[in-house]
């Protein structure tokens, strides 16, 4: 059985709302599919309790991406262990390049620390981070910028 609320999220994002958004309306089709799949009612529904935040958490744009007047954000020791370097520094470079607002980075952090994870790494931040900007509205060149990293080039999904 997989016991991992990020593999329920993948699996959920890949498998249903990458193309059907609207999917996740019908949350007893998925709640079904979910546990053909494998996964535990335990892990499914902290997986949609983590959606449910995500949905209700679209924060306001307060300022441009990229606003050079934004203050530089000091991690705090539980975000530095489940975060290497690598992955705090991508989110430093997502931000500084404007792809990632100050708002949405916390809320990205806001998310990996729901997850309860003892690590996510460069990869799983990633997808992370698609998620969130994906259920943002107006940010489908942010999008597309990750999703640009994350594609093969034969168009599916990497793994």
């Amino acid at each position: 059985m997989k016991e991992n609320i990020l593999d329920v999220l993948l699996y959920l994002f890949e498998n249903f709302v990458y193309d059907d958004p609207e999917s996740l309306n019908d949350r007893d089709s998925l709640q079904a599919n979910l546990l053909e799949a494998g996964f535990s009612p335990s892990e499914i529904n902290k997986a949609f309790d983590w959606l449910d935040v995500l949905a209700r958490e679209r924060p306001a744009l307060l300022r441009a991406p990229g606003d050079a007047g934004a203050p530089v954000r000091v991690h705090a020791p539980e975000e530095i262990a489940k975060l290497d370097v690598e992955a705090r520094g991508f989110l430093m470079f997502l931000e500084h390049s404007g792809v990632l607002d100050g708002e949405r980075r916390e809320l990205v952090l806001d998310r990996i620390m729901a997850l309860g994870a003892d690590e996510v790494d460069l990869d799983d931040l990633k997808w992370i981070i698609l998620m969130v900007l994906f259920s943002q509205p107006g940010q489908e060149v942010a999008c597309a910028f990750l999703e640009s990293d994350l594609l093969g080039g034969e168009g599916e999904l990497l793994n």
